[in-house]
Order: structure tokens, then sequence, then C-alpha cells
């Protein structure tokens, strides 16, 4: 049985990720403008059915610092993406976890009804598995099919590792809503993660042994089907990115998720929704960008430079940058 390796000691220095031009070492911080909104993200509140150990959003059945989100707040985005020309084709949904939201299979039928790609993460668990949620997400796979697409998280192909970072008996819960969406023939991902002692030939290999003892029709080693995200921990040391980072590491600015996206969250109490640049930020108030996405790309001050964002979070380090993560389809 393998052992989780043990969690970074390193603190973050308390001068990094402060000033939004300059790194600790005084070089021009790195950003990334937006090439083209490919994909719109939702985080339909914050509650979970779980409270996870290393949970980046820390969902929980008590976090309820971002607000459900509601029927005409989605649809304001999506009638401003058909107004305005947009090229936007894939929408994509987020938490917590998104079937606790009451209004979830009426804003993914509306969602799919205006002819988007549709993505939910779920972990596939209790909320998806009652039967008015099943009876609605079986009426929407027959309906859209492949348009509708869920990534459930698998965190190890163990049972015993999955359950040390989701609480006990998590891991079969998990894998009898997947073994119901194969059942209904969903386009179906699994989500895993990398912060095991194990390199990517031996996770896809573990995952591989699990879909066949399964039967699960699901290629472990297509990263679209098995996608492996790095760990995030924002209280962690990770190096600044700079605008020398680019060449020095070989990466294209395009290729990070808020190059091509945006999330859509409505805080507590908040009367509306506002954007952030990606999924990784839903509460730093320093990235938000305002009410529109028109709003959202021109944002400058602070934080933006005429819509581009400047890389000012671990997150944006050690996640999309270093580690290569993205949570787009």
């Amino acid at each position: 049985m393998n052992a989780p390796m043990p969690r970074q000691t390193a603190s973050l220095h308390p001068g990094k990720f402060t000033d939004p031009r300059r790194t600790l070492k005084g070089e021009e911080r790195a950003s990334v403008a937006l090439h083209r909104l490919e994909t719109l993200w939702f985080n339909t509140g914050t509650l979970c059915n779980i409270t996870c150990v290393n949970c980046y959003i820390e969902s929980s059945p008590k976090n309820d610092r971002l607000a459900y989100l509601t029927i005409a707040d989605v649809a304001h985005f999506l009638d401003e993406i058909t107004r305005e020309g947009l090229p936007t084709r894939h929408i994509g949904f987020t938490g917590g976890e998104p079937f606790m939201n009451p209004d979830m299979g009426a804003i993914l039928d509306l969602a799919l009804s205006r002819g988007f790609e549709v993505l939910v993460l779920t972990n596939a668990m209790q909320p998806m598995q009652r039967p008015s949620v099943r009876q609605q997400l079986a009426a929407l796979i027959a309906t859209y099919g492949a348009s509708l697409s869920l990534r459930v998280s698998v965190d190890h192909y163990t049972p015993a590792l999955h359950d040390s970072e989701r609480s006990v008996g998590s891991f079969e819960r998990t894998l009898e809503g997947i073994g119901w969406l194969v059942g209904q023939g969903a386009d179906l991902a699994i989500a895993g993660r990398t912060c095991w002692s194990e390199n990517d030939d031996e996770l896809r290999a573990g995952y591989r042994a699990l879909f066949a003892e399964r039967g699960w029709p699901l290629d472990a080693g297509d990263p679209a089907r098995l996608v492996l995200f790095p760990e995030m921990d924002e209280r962690v040391d990770v190096p600044e990115i700079t605008t020398a980072c680019w060449s020095l590491l070989n990466v294209d600015p395009a290729s990070l998720m808020c190059a091509s996206s945006r999330m859509v969250v409505k805080r507590k109490g908040a009367s509306a929704a506002t954007v952030l640049p990606c999924t990784l930020l839903p509460y730093d108030e320093r990235f938000d960008m305002g009410p529109t996405l028109a709003a959202a790309a021109t944002a400058d001050g602070g934080m933006f430079d005429e819509g581009a964002v400047r890389l000012n979070h671990p997150h944006c380090a050690k996640f999309c940058v270093l580690g290569g993560g993205s949570c787009q389809s």
C-alpha cells in the first residue's frame, strides 16, 4: 500500500505576492492577457457534503462564503455572451458540490439548451445520487448526450488514500455514483491528484486497473479522461513568476487558464455576481473584475492591466505555470 507523501512545510515568504507589478526580488511580474473567452466557469456555491483535508476552496457543509447561483445569475452572463457575440463555447460548473445547488438541474438545462458544451465537476456522492437529481440528470444525458460532461474527483485509485483526504467510506460512495453515470452513458472523466509518492505512469497504471476492475470504458492514458492535478496550498513557499520565466520555463502564457477563461461567483450577501480571472481565486477580492464580462475584459489597475491578469498569487505559480494544471475541459 502506498503511503501519502508528507505535506510540504516551507511556509510562504510574507513579502511574496504582495506587489502586483514587482516580485520580492524587484523583477517585473508576469501577466497573462485574455486571448479568447473560450470557457466561462460558474461557482455554484461553496457548500459541499464533505470536508476534504486540503480543499483549496475550503468547501464544507458549513462554508457558504460563496452563495448558490440562481438561474437568473447564470442567464445574465449567457445573455451577455450571445448579445456581444463572444466566442465562448464551453460552460463549466464547480463548487463546493454543484449538485447541492437546488437550481442545478434547471441551470444545466438552460446552458445546454443554448447550445453550449457543459462540464460539471462533482464528487458524485449523495447530492448527485438523490432520486430527484438522478431523474433530472438522466433526462439531460439522454437529451444532450456528450454536450454534457461530468468530471468526478477520485483523489487516488485506492480507498485508503482517497478516504484519507475525503473521509472514510467516500471512495465506495463515489464509485457507486460513477457506476450509475456509466450506466446512463454519460460523457465522463476522472480527476486525480499527484500528491502521492508515485510518478505519472504509476498513477495511470493504478487507475487503469481500477477502471478495468469496475468495467468502466475510460482510458487512463488519455489526459482528457484522467486528469491528474498538482497540489495547491497557498501557505507553502513557491517561486514568483517573472516575465523572464516564459522563456526560461518554455511556457506559452496563452496556454494558461486565464488566457481563455473567466469565472463567475456570488459572494454571500452580495446583490450581484462578479467575474474573476479563473477558478482558483474565489475569495481574493483583489481579483474581482466587475459584474459583466465586458467590464472584466477591460479591468485596469491593481491585479490587472487592461484586462491582463498579473500572476500575483501562489496558485498562479504552483498550479498553472509550474504545475501545468488547468481546470479546462
